[in-house]
């Protein structure tokens, strides 16, 4: 009978969940005019976001013993407006995969003709990112260690910060993708993921177009599906990272505004358990929703600063 009791209290219907989340910051989340002081403050959107996640611990949509990281950077601006646990290394999971196809685009612009960019290389691409293949990614850890030191999934983190230091700071990439897909030891922090998409957006990278193309093909990401306030001509740059001791979700907005004009956003949101979750379709469902919880709080944001469309 207790353990029915703590899984129906754990695990509300994804209704449920959606209707929590919408009224648990209450005038906070909705932005409503009670929350105006008469001199015009309004809570900056650090604000929001900590307010509406705390309103999301006090119901158990997040467990107290869950952390997270959140990272919003406004590319119009050149802005930092979210920044939660942002330098904390967290587990990367699949998030890891563009860093991997960034370490093999690195060895790619200095190999001198000792490595091609064929086209079965662009699906083993595709199928890392956009269908989180684990077969496909130790296929590109394997090219990238084979052109480094030969030693393995370590080359490649070796490959990003002899490149580009300054972005993979707290990256730290050890392990391939196991057959079960249970990776928990490759780290990497929200800031990681803002400063790679920031060279991604700016092309201080080399292949950012076609890195860029890969990341916006069609997927199941958290950040834009789902999210009532997000039209779907919305373009999306992204990776997921789903195990059960971990749902994460990185990467470029494109917002079209009025015009034509186009308004993008970095959106990072991680959320990190100690051991893996029991019942992990029903954890990995709620924590999604919780990202696009937030990332919905985001977008109404944008939206105000900038009328889109």
């Amino acid at each position: 009978m207790g353990t029915h009791s703590e899984h129906t209290r754990s695990f509300p219907t994804r209704r449920e969940f959606l209707a929590a989340a919408a009224s648990c910051s209450g005038a906070l989340a909705l932005g409503l005019p009670s929350l105006v002081r008469a001199d015009g403050y309004q809570p900056s959107l650090q604000q929001q976001v900590s307010g509406l996640v705390k309103g999301m611990r006090s119901l158990g949509l997040i467990r107290p013993e869950e952390k997270t990281s959140w990272s919003v950077y406004d590319l119009t601006s050149g802005k930092k407006l979210v920044a939660i646990n942002e330098d904390v290394p967290r587990q990367a999971a699949s998030m890891i995969k563009p860093f991997v196809a960034q370490a093999y685009f690195y060895q790619l612009e200095t190999a001198r003709g000792k490595l091609r960019y064929t086209g079965a290389v662009r699906k083993t691409m595709e199928d890392m990112i956009r269908h989180s293949d684990n077969r496909a990614t130790n296929r590109i850890m394997a090219i990238v260690s084979r052109h480094e030191r030969n030693r393995g999934p370590k080359d490649v983190e070796r490959v990003l910060k002899k490149n580009a230091p300054g972005i993979f700071r707290e990256t730290r990439i050890v392990e391939s993708i196991p057959p079960d897909g249970r990776t928990y030891r490759n780290l990497a922090s929200a800031h990681d993921y803002s400063r790679f998409l920031y060279a991604l957006w700016h092309d201080r990278m080399p292949c950012t177009e076609e890195l860029r193309d890969i990341m916006s093909l069609p997927n199941q990401d958290r950040i834009c599906q789902g999210v009532s306030s997000i039209p779907n001509d919305v373009r999306i740059y992204d990776k997921t990272g789903s195990t059960a001791r971990l749902c994460g979700n990185m990467g470029i907005v494109e917002a079209p505004g009025r015009w034509g004009r186009q308004y993008p956003y970095i959106f990072i949101g991680i959320i990190e358990r100690p051991s893996r979750a029991k019942h992990y379709e029903h954890w990995i469902t709620q924590r999604s929703d919780a990202i696009r919880a937030v990332s919905d709080l985001v977008y109404r944001d944008m939206r105000q600063r900038y009328q889109l469309a």
